[in-house]
């Protein structure tokens, strides 16, 4: 049984904004790249490639240490191996794991940096990764793959904005100005977060214990990248300013 419609009605219908909807995947272009890179090349290593073609890629895109050394000569790739390795991954677990803290961490910090500022703090924090752990393996010739040196300099930025997002432009981004760290040591959540991530990866590393990988974990590449991902991030955050925090207690 139908009811008549005023013209009143009829209008306040058409002028009602319809409902917006959010995305499936409301991730940046650049992190979307970035994880259509890693997931390429997986695929062509698991189920394209031979394995003598396998070899070769993990020689030439892996960063080795003891290539570094100078007692093999040079080669080309040696510019290229500290940031190809990050888009290389040894187990489905691996990228799956790496590709999901990159879409938690990346996303709100590409829409903060922007697209070539994140892509360049993406490689400078792989690279810091790779330099600290040829400091520590000089000598070592056991490959290093994976993107995790860089997420966790994602997640030392992400404690310079006390771990805050906002969605005022419609896209989680890390909020605010950049805290100095003597305010961010008096954040508790921030603090237990730093302790609690330095923890795990020491433990993961030293222990090599984690669930889906066979090879060990590199927490010094982790470590290299938080550090660089922590101190450097001021140099490409476009909107960075120096702070006031006078009279105000941020210890929660």
């Amino acid at each position: 049984m139908s009811e008549p419609v005023s013209p009143s009605d009829i209008e306040h219908t058409q002028l009602e904004p319809e409902p917006r909807r959010e995305p499936v995947f409301n991730l940046p272009p650049v992190v979307l790249a970035v994880i259509g890179i890693c997931a390429v090349v997986y695929l062509l290593q698991e189920y394209v490639l031979t394995q003598a073609q396998q070899l070769t890629l993990l020689y030439d895109g892996a960063f080795i240490p003891a290539l570094y050394t100078g007692q093999y000569g040079f080669d080309w790739f040696l510019l290229t191996r500290p940031f190809t390795y990050a888009f290389m991954h040894g187990s489905f677990a691996h990228i799956l794991i790496n590709m999901v803290m990159f879409a938690a961490f990346g996303s709100p910090l590409a829409n903060r940096l922007g697209t070539l500022r994140f892509a360049l703090f993406f490689a400078a924090t792989s690279l810091a990764s790779v330099v600290l752990f040829w400091a520590i393996h000089p000598f070592g010739e056991v490959p290093l793959v994976g993107a995790s040196g860089a997420i966790s300099g994602m997640m030392g930025a992400a404690t310079r904005f006390g771990l805050r997002t906002e969605r005022s432009s419609g896209k989680t981004a890390f909020a605010g100005p950049l805290l100095p760290i003597s305010i961010i040591l008096r954040l508790r959540g921030v603090t237990i977060f730093i302790i609690a991530w330095m923890v795990i990866n020491l433990a993961t590393g030293l222990f090599g214990f984690a669930f889906g990988f066979d090879g060990q974990i590199a927490w010094e590449a982790h470590v290299g990248g938080f550090v660089a991902g922590f101190f450097g991030l001021r140099w490409f955050d476009r909107r960075w300013q120096q702070p006031e925090w006078t009279g105000t207690d941020y210890r929660t």
